[in-house]
């Protein structure tokens, strides 16, 4: 549920922006909004298929590109929108199966992998709204559009004004 609110949120950040203003960069040494929807879902699988199961990339030609470690500068060219919305509904669908899996105990030692899917999923919730920040940055202060309201759910606060999923919780 956690991972869904987060993505919604996401989704709140982009889906009414033009292909043009998902793609576009403030100046070379940024990164545009497609590549921040992008990366989360690069990293999304990265984890989990390292983490939990080994398995291949839904998006090899994609890797490289989402990677964080591939400089700003060379973070250009990106596939269409329709590819990114793709690509992160792939990645959605596999950490949930796999997270399902873990939840009903049908993988190999399930309480090892409840407290690994545990940590993981804070982990993807917490990256999707690190990349959030990022994204309604430019949406409001380079492209001008409004934000839409933080998500509300009492599991979910802001500390050092990024949106986290509430250590406590």
């Amino acid at each position: 549920m956690e991972y869904d609110r987060a993505r919604a949120y996401t989704d709140e950040l982009w889906r009414d922006l033009t292909p043009d203003e998902v793609i576009w960069r403030p100046h070379q040494h940024s990164s545009a909004i497609g590549w921040h929807l992008g990366h989360q879902a690069h990293v999304a699988h990265f984890m989990v298929r390292n983490l939990t199961a080994a398995e291949p990339s839904p998006a090899p030609e994609l890797d490289g590109l989402m990677d964080s470690a591939n400089p700003e500068t060379f973070r250009g060219s990106l596939p269409t929108v329709e590819r990114l919305l793709q690509f992160r509904e792939t990645v959605a669908d596999r950490v949930h199966a796999r997270l399902g899996a873990i939840a009903s105990k049908q993988v190999g030692a399930p309480q090892q992998m409840a407290v690994v899917g545990w940590h993981l999923l804070a982990a993807l919730v917490n990256h999707e709204y690190q990349h959030d920040q990022w994204i309604a940055e430019v949406r409001s202060e380079q492209l001008g559009h409004d934000l839409p309201d933080d998500p509300v759910a009492g599991t979910v606060r802001r500390i050092d004004g990024y949106l986290v999923l509430a250590p406590e919780s």
